[in-house]
């Protein structure tokens, strides 16, 4: 087996490990996510590109090893030191088939990822069509300070934001009048952490790979997490500026017709995000909170490490 080849095991090694069921499920069971759910969002991307890395550049080294023009591009800067410490040129029977393999995952992840922005844009589309028809004029009495803000005529409580550029906040007329002036402070303040954080993107990617790779409990893992932390983050956005109460007794009065108390599992969420707010937990030290953000940030350069090895012992 070629020093290249090797590396290319280690990678697809280091990717079995990080996926096994093992890994996502401790950080599922784990209980201080719900205490930071912004560094558990963190470092969930962070274990998910760590996956990522390892595959692409396995792939690129596959590559070079089986095809010469790939190895001309790939190598091309680099010193015959470190071209002849990796050994390319005499691949394996099996190099083949593993950088075909490789290059099928990349593809369908592309296409996965492609496919999930364009129903994004294709339903948002539709939903500003439809909105266009319905919304009436911002009421005059309401205050300009809350930002751009649609009102739609509908005795339905509801509040929620549409990505775009710019965002937009949209709020019924039944949910103003359900809610009070400080409880609707707290949805859309809520709503803006949505649009601030970039959500969107999270949900989108957490999206594509699970549906794209449903068997890989890392990506389903990830995607109902971050489903779950995004609400989870935004509330703490919302309760900093206007309290843990308003911002408990706001999700109560937009949800109370759906059981937002229920034992259902399509309202668990809910009724988890209600008795968050009204018994926080405790935050995480600082120095907590930085030390894990710092190791979840250095763990995707491990693929990138093993990568580069053989090139950096040579010119050692």
């Amino acid at each position: 087996m070629t020093d290249g080849m090797t590396v290319c095991v280690l990678l697809l090694s280091a990717v079995a490990v990080t996926a096994a069921v093992p890994v996502p499920r401790a950080l599922t069971r784990a209980k201080w996510p719900e205490r930071e759910p912004v560094v558990a969002l963190w470092v969930w991307q962070c274990l998910v590109a760590t996956v990522l890395l390892c595959c692409l550049t396995a792939l690129v080294l596959g590559a070079a090893a089986v095809f010469h023009t790939v190895r001309a591009q790939v190598f091309a800067p680099a010193p015959p030191a470190v071209t002849e410490a990796y050994d390319l040129s005499a691949a394996p029977p099996w190099a083949t088939a593993l950088t075909l393999l490789l290059a099928c995952g990349a593809a369908w992840t592309t296409a996965m990822l492609a496919r999930e922005l364009v129903e994004a844009r294709r339903r948002r589309g539709q939903t500003r069509a439809h909105l266009r028809e319905r919304a009436p004029e911002l009421p005059a009495g309401l205050p300009s300070a809350r930002g751009p803000l649609l009102v739609l005529e509908d005795e339905y409580p509801d509040a929620w934001w549409m990505p775009g550029n710019p965002p937009q906040l949209i709020v019924t007329t039944g949910a103003l009048h359900r809610l009070t002036s400080h409880q609707l402070d707290a949805v859309l303040t809520h709503e803006r952490g949505h649009a601030r954080a970039h959500h969107d993107w999270l949900l989108h990617l957490s999206t594509a790979l699970a549906t794209g790779f449903p068997r890989i409990p890392l990506f389903s893992h990830f995607c109902d997490q971050t489903h779950r932390l995004v609400e989870l983050a935004a509330d703490d956005t919302a309760s900093r500026r206007c309290g843990h109460l308003t911002t408990a007794l706001a999700l109560i009065e937009l949800n109370q017709h759906r059981g937002v108390l229920s034992c259902a599992s399509s309202h668990r969420l809910l009724g988890e995000r209600v008795d968050r707010l009204l018994e926080p937990p405790p935050r995480l030290g600082r120095r907590h909170r930085a030390l894990t953000t710092a190791v979840a940030g250095l763990v995707p350069l491990l693929p990138l490490l093993i990568a580069f090895a053989p090139g950096l012992n040579a010119l050692a």
